[in-house]
């Protein structure tokens, strides 16, 4: 399974725009992003998409980013085929972490 995308690297917050391929919903990813994203101290959404994909957009310092990828692949590497990730500065306009729906 492949990551692509820039990695941030400083302790600025960032904006990061990802998309999860492959065996992603109906197996509790959503939630399971959720807790994730909540223990470690972001902020942002997830939600599923009508091609089959999620849809995640995370702000926070670049490393609990990276974080938060590596507990997502942990937990669900076999079923994720491909991991989309865009950077862009943080627009601080989250408050807390929560599921969307569709």
């Amino acid at each position: 399974m492949s990551v692509r995308g820039p990695q941030g690297a400083t302790g600025r917050s960032i904006q990061s725009h990802v998309v999860f391929h492959g065996r992603v919903q109906g197996v509790g990813f959503r939630a399971s992003v959720c807790l994730h994203a909540e223990a470690i101290g972001l902020q942002g959404w997830v939600r599923n998409e009508l091609d089959g994909t999620v849809c995640m957009v995370v702000e926070g310092p670049p490393g609990p980013i990276d974080e938060l990828i590596s507990r997502i692949q942990a937990s669900f590497g076999v079923g994720l085929s491909e991991i989309d990730r865009q950077d862009a500065p943080a627009l601080n306009e989250f408050s807390g972490f929560r599921i969307l729906r569709a």
